[in-house]
């Protein structure tokens, strides 16, 4: 299942929180545990390192690590004979709170794509290099690699390459039968070869087309043979529309998908910044209008407007960190809402008598706002803090901006 914006987010945020962990030894466990992997074996492996960890010179540091190891344990209870679909990661370890005290932090992750490598590692920090790629995840990717004796058809799904299906044809090799005029032969060759194409255009179709999120189809192979399968506009003409380019590999195996995504690298990372571009400029041309237009920006004004199902396009900067609180009055129980930074966290004064308050829930504003988008049926956007109009969005709308259904009172 493809990841959602929504579930990106939560799970980039929840890497940003573990990678800022910093433990005073090695002591922080990090355990990949691949889709399959049998959890017995996994215990198994754990027990034996608890066992070694008793090696350990450093009394806090062994401890810290024996009771990572046994909070880990205790939670591989909870999963059956084997691993879930796409296996599951522990962090767990102690990191220093404040002045001398210390706390264990537990996080377990079960990814939005496979991880593919079983993996113990004990340091000073949360290993997560095979976790970050898959922050990436956002559109789907036809492949393609073809040439006359062969076609490999998969997917991209953020950094994972599924090979779909292999195909090897039947057109004949250039070396003439005995017998046949070359006239002869290079026509079974194009008829061949045709059927081939075709055939290869009917695979295509049957894997690409059910795919509701494909964003966009690469086509690879050695020599002239894909763009002559392109300009011929085999496929179907759904497909045939969302060729971003060609490529060439060398391959046309599942080696050949590899490549093919290696050669394209730059391109799909252009076509992310570009349609990022054409949204933000799009909500420009909106506020540019004399009359407003349909764009919108505040906190405040796109919030109100979200809430009453006015927008039809809420685009949100990934650099907005910022949390939705509620306080409660000690003395008299006035309940108080708030949209702060992160850091923020002092509690305010009643806003009623002045008295104390005490949180008593705390979220994600990010989450808030996906949430009533899912809501009044409205579409989220995500826009990377990294490029200029992730930064424009973030430093001159503070990071919130919409384009409208309708302007209210009109």
């Amino acid at each position: 299942m493809e990841i959602t914006e929504r579930q990106r987010y939560d799970f980039k945020r929840e890497i940003e929180k573990i990678a800022s962990y910093q433990g005073r030894g090695t002591e922080l466990i990090s355990l990949y545990v691949p889709a399959g992997k049998v959890i017995s074996d996994v215990a198994s492996y754990l027990r034996d390192e608890q066992s070694q960890s008793s090696n350990i010179k450093s009394s806090s540091t062994r401890k810290n690590v024996q009771s990572a190891i046994s909070s880990i344990l205790s939670r591989l209870k909870g999963y059956k004979m084997v691993a879930p679909e796409h296996g599951v990661v522990f962090f767990v370890g102690t990191v220093p709170k404040n002045g001398d005290q210390t706390t264990m932090v537990q996080h377990v992750i079960e990814p939005p794509e496979p991880v593919t490598t079983f993996l113990y590692r004990c340091d000073s920090t949360f290993y997560l290099e095979p976790l970050l790629g898959m922050l990436e995840v956002k559109d789907v990717y036809g492949l393609i690699v073809i040439d006359r004796k062969e076609a490999t058809i998969g997917f991209l799904r953020g950094q994972t390459i599924q090979v779909v299906k292999n195909k090897h044809s039947l057109v004949p090799s250039k070396h003439r039968m005995g017998g046949q005029s070359a006239l002869r032969f290079e026509r079974l060759i194009e008829i061949a070869t045709n059927e081939y194409f075709k055939e290869i255009a009917d695979l295509c179709a049957s894997v690409f087309l059910p795919e509701k999120n494909l964003a966009g189809i690469l086509v690879g192979g050695p020599g002239s043979t894909k763009d002559f399968f392109v300009k011929e506009q085999y496929l179907h003409y759904e497909l045939q529309k969302k060729i971003i380019d060609t490529f060439d590999t060398g391959y046309t195996d599942e080696y050949g998908l590899r490549e093919l995504v290696e050669k394209a690298r730059e391109r799909l990372k252009d076509l992310d910044i570009m349609k990022q571009k054409a949204l933000v400029e799009r909500l420009l041309g909106e506020i540019r209008k004399p009359d407003g237009g349909l764009g919108i920006y505040g906190l405040g004004e796109v919030m109100e407007a979200l809430r009453a199902g006015q927008v039809s396009l809420l685009l949100i900067s990934e650099g907005l960190k910022k949390m939705q609180r509620e306080y409660t009055c000690s003395s008299c129980g006035n309940v108080m809402t708030t949209i702060r930074s992160d850091e923020d966290s002092a509690a305010p004064k009643c806003d009623r008598c002045g008295g104390t308050t005490t949180m008593t829930s705390e979220r994600d504003l990010v989450d808030v706002m996906f949430e009533i988008a899912e809501q009044m049926d409205t579409d989220v956007e995500l826009i990377s803090a990294g490029s200029d109009e992730g930064k424009m969005l973030l430093t001159a709308f503070a990071g919130v901006a919409a384009i409208l259904r309708y302007r209210a009172g009109r």
